[in-house]
């Protein structure tokens, strides 16, 4: 294990960097994850990690002898965790690949359209690899995916499950070509029950925590959906109707 002690270090700036700048994760096609559990993930992939940076209380799964590890004091790592409270490993990972094939095999996707709150993305992405759906698309401006809170909510899935980034006006070919259907939580007049709708083969779009389900999209989709509730509420929070509609995907197969 090599020892960094100064907090002006090149390659400790290089992972602030990372940790703070979306263009600068891009750029170097890197991410940075928080914690033990999530450095145990990264480590299963088949693409390793660059490094992890650890004090000296963390406890480290086995690492491959190719991934860089470096030990830092603990005021270190506080300066470099966004955690308020570190959990002493710090692990920069290679981002994978976000552009789609030029066509989708799986035969259930969440469109998530133009959602600002990485925890919102995260936990939509964790409660879609419980759930069984084949991955996310994200459009219009959605969070980073790679940005460390987006992360440290997904626990692990974006490790498991794929997540696509497609400009809204190539959605709906790459659908198309996909044998999808495209379908929108939204009221629309000819909305249904989210409970009779059929998940066989289909993206469904998430609208923006404020605006809802974009216009184009909407006006590109087959059909809309509704989640029953009662008169009094207008919605629901992004992730919990991305949750109700998991569950209705994943009851259809049981």
């Amino acid at each position: 294990m090599e020892q960094i002690t100064s907090r002006h270090n090149a390659y400790l700036t290089h992972v602030r960097k990372l940790l703070s700048r979306r263009d600068y994760r891009r750029a170097c096609g890197q991410f940075v994850i928080d914690g033990t559990k999530l450095t145990r993930e990264a480590l299963s992939t088949a693409a390793p990690p660059e490094a992890i940076i650890c004090t000296d209380e963390a406890l480290l799964p086995p690492v491959p002898p190719q991934v860089r590890v470096i030990g830092v004091p603990q005021d270190v790592m506080q300066s470099l965790s966004p955690m308020r409270a570190p959990q002493g490993v710090l692990t920069v990972c290679p981002i994978p690949q976000t552009e789609p094939e030029a066509r989708l095999d799986g035969r259930r996707y969440l469109v998530l359209d133009g959602l600002q709150d990485p925890g919102n993305v995260g936990t939509i992405w964790r409660t879609a690899d419980a759930l069984g759906a084949d991955g996310l698309l994200l459009t219009n401006d959605c969070a980073d995916p790679w940005n460390p809170k987006t992360v440290r909510a997904t626990m692990g899935a974006c490790f498991r499950l794929p997540v696509y980034e497609v400009a809204a006006t190539d959605l709906p070919d790459l659908l198309a070509r996909s044998g999808l259907d495209l379908y929108a939580t939204a009221l629309r007049g000819d909305a249904r029950d989210v409970r009779e709708a059929d998940f066989d083969r289909c993206a469904v779009l998430i609208g923006s925590e404020g605006a809802g389900v974009s216009p184009e999209l909407l006006a590109q989709s087959r059909f809309a959906l509704k989640i029953p509730m009662r008169a009094r509420c207008e919605s629901l929070n992004a992730a919990a109707a991305a949750a109700v509609v998991l569950w209705e995907m994943a009851r259809q197969d049981r």
